[in-house]
């Protein structure tokens, strides 16, 4: 899916301000200093060079693990910064999540440059006029990130229709048996994975870069996050846009309940279009694949696709022709398997279905992914990290006026310190 930046700056920029509020409970935490540094961090990092290319810095700063005990266990959160460019005219903090969720650093770069995928194109009013800001959710990316373990293709599987026969009943249960057993050992830090927290971190960030509101672009997951953000500190969101939205009590399995009106029209507009170009294909209906694939798997290249499957391979991201010619192409591939002749699947359709027989651990498919660290190979409490906090009050300033600010992010938070008070120590536990 691709998206209008122009439109979505117009929106952000025209929307308004709110008031601040400041948590007693919080403010070591509050009034840290961020030290920006280069985004690379080797030759294979990719999003880094993105990142670095757009002309942002990277950072890492400290979170409670456990919002009700702010004194106990911290955990370090990367986040990544490009200032506008124009500071004479700049508005405030955007915050960019694209989605998952997953790691959204690379969400400044969607809006400064754009993304393969997702926008062609950045906004260069919206980079002008906002420092743009994204972050790794706490247990994603680089900011301590868990993985369980799970293979890839019981991942993916999982995730596919079922009948609502006994048997069927039995492989779900064992499904989750599986993944609560390879998750066991971080049971310890689960109950802290949430929607909530991950707002919570983002109003952290907020206050320690000198912020009053924070201004937020959120896609897909991410709009669920804005929804939260906004539920828990309305008087901390600025401007704020929701793209491709969830619903906020539909968030988990019932989400796709909500999209099955969506879904159906598309599979019509698909299947319009198909008709428009039937002597190129000469398609069958879908339930003729799926039938065969009930009474055997269908033999795809080294492939076998049950009934399961057909619905996996025939999920499309978005409604454009090339879209509609690779399903149709997939298609033609399963109608001949379903007639019991020899085939190959398309270049994507071979992608696909190796993930679907993928054995290994792939960390991108559960939000781990562009991370050094591995949840696996880092015990808890294992790897720490300091960051420099300041105690005692400190100044703010309205982040909505648009006044002057500096092209470049500073190498200390954008909030002035007291120069008497004297910098505090919190150890960052990566788990």
């Amino acid at each position: 899916m691709k998206y209008a930046l122009s439109a979505i700056a117009l929106a952000v920029i025209l929307s308004g301000c709110a008031d601040a509020r400041h948590d007693d409970d919080l403010t070591t935490f509050e009034r840290q200093s961020i030290d920006w540094h280069d985004c690379r961090t080797g030759p294979d990092d990719e999003t880094g060079r993105r990142l670095a290319a757009a002309g942002a810095l990277c950072g890492e700063y400290g979170v409670p693990l456990d919002y009700t005990r702010p004194d106990g266990p911290t955990m370090s959160v990367a986040v990544a910064r490009r200032a506008a460019s124009d500071g004479a005219h700049r508005l405030g903090t955007l915050v960019v999540d694209l989605g998952g969720p997953e790691p959204s650093r690379d969400g400044v770069v969607f809006v400064a440059q754009g993304l393969p995928g997702l926008a062609e194109h950045g906004s260069n009013v919206l980079a002008s006029r906002y420092d743009l800001v994204g972050i790794d959710p706490r247990f994603f990316g680089l900011s301590a990130p868990l993985e369980c373990g799970w293979p890839t293709a019981s991942y993916l599987r999982g995730m596919l229709p079922d009948d609502d026969s006994p048997a069927a009943f039995d492989r779900t249960v064992a499904v989750a048996k599986d993944l609560a057993a390879r998750c066991a050992p971080h049971r310890d830090v689960l109950p802290y994975a949430s929607t909530r927290n991950i707002a919570r971190d983002l109003d952290v960030l907020r206050s320690a870069l000198g912020e009053d509101t924070l201004s937020y672009l959120g896609l897909s997951y991410g709009s669920y996050l804005g929804a939260v953000y906004m539920q828990m500190f309305p008087e901390h969101a600025g401007r704020v846009v929701l793209d491709s939205v969830v619903a906020p009590y539909a968030a988990g399995p019932a989400m796709t309940r909500d999209t099955a009106t969506a879904d159906v029209a598309a599979l019509a507009d698909w299947a319009a279009w198909e008709a428009e170009h039937d002597n190129e294909y000469g398609l069958e209906t879908v339930r003729t694949i799926v039938a065969a694939a009930a009474a055997h798997p269908l033999r795809v290249g080294s492939y076998d696709v049950d009934a399961a499957l057909v619905p996996a391979l025939l999920l499309t991201a978005d409604d454009s022709a090339a879209t509609y010619r690779e399903l149709s192409a997939q298609l033609g591939v399963l109608l001949a398997a379903a007639r019991g002749e020899s085939v190959q699947p398309t270049n994507a359709m071979e992608q696909r279905l190796a993930l679907y027989a993928n054995p290994d651990v792939i960390p991108e498919l559960g939000g781990a992914r562009r991370s050094p660290i591995n949840a696996q190979t880092a015990p808890p409490r294992a790897i720490r990290r300091r960051i420099t906090t300041t105690s005692g009050p400190t100044p703010r300033q309205n982040r909505c006026s648009g006044r002057s600010r500096a092209t470049s992010p500073p190498a200390r938070s954008g909030r002035p310190h007291p120069p008497s008070r004297r910098p505090l120590s919190i150890p960052i536990i990566r788990y």
